[in-house]
């Protein structure tokens, strides 16, 4: 790598704790939170860590971050009500539109190849960078801080959850986890369509290795295919 690269680098990494008001005692961190994996195997004479372990950490981080501020902020809401908000809060597409809003994807140190596929783009890609980032905070500086950097960035996602405004995207979350354990694709196919014209009601279906595992009804395509992704989850997660 040329000085004049690493020269950008670091302004880069610089720019963005500004922009975040992040105070670092230990760089290596925030360093290694914004290095994607592609970056590594492609300079691994240079760079031996990546972000992956970060964003474990990082994701546990969050969780529990936004389940401390919900238990604590609504008393009367019940285990179900709570369980629904927090996974609409910390889904993938949620933590993917923060990540976006804080530009993070500019900031990552990324291989050629990923970033002219568009990784810099990618909302997997973006969502881990946020949790490794947030990893690197509570490590840092602890708990406290780590949680107060979650909540202040998730602030207008958790606003729209409450206004109505937000929906949980279950095909994106259901895509990212069949990918975490394999590449095979994702299909939605119309079962069933009925009804006049103005007033249609389809039946989609989900298929996942050659095998339905989530079938959804709908006053449209689009909607018949979300509740197929929803149940689908739903079964995943019990």
């Amino acid at each position: 790598m040329n000085s004049l690269n690493q020269k950008k680098e670091e302004e880069n990494f610089h720019r963005l704790l500004e922009q975040l008001s992040l105070r670092c005692n230990n760089e290596n961190l925030y360093k290694t939170a914004l290095t994607h994996g592609s970056y590594t195997y492609e300079n691994r004479l240079l760079v031996q860590e990546n972000n992956q372990r970060l964003e474990f950490l990082g994701d546990a981080v969050l969780e529990l971050s936004v389940s401390d501020y919900l238990y604590r902020t609504y008393p009367h809401y019940a285990e179900g009500e709570l369980t629904k908000l927090r996974a609409t809060i910390v889904c993938a597409s949620s933590i993917a539109r923060v990540a976006s809003q804080l530009n993070l994807g500019d900031y990552l140190l990324m291989g050629r190849g990923e970033e002219k596929s568009g990784g810099r783009e990618r909302p997997s890609i973006l969502a881990d960078a946020f949790e490794a980032l947030l990893g690197a905070v509570f490590l840092d500086h602890g708990w406290e801080a780590a949680g107060k950097f979650a909540l202040s960035c998730l602030k207008p996602v958790i606003e729209d959850v409450f206004a109505g405004r937000l929906e949980r995207d279950y095909k994106t979350e259901l895509q990212e986890v069949l990918q975490r354990r394999s590449p095979e694709p994702i299909q939605y196919i119309i079962l069933n369509e009925k009804g006049p014209p103005h007033n249609k009601i389809f039946t989609a279906a989900v298929i996942y290795r050659n095998q339905e595992i989530g079938r959804g009804v709908g006053t449209s395509k689009k909607e018949a295919e979300s509740q197929a992704a929803a149940q689908a989850f739903e079964k995943l997660n019990y």
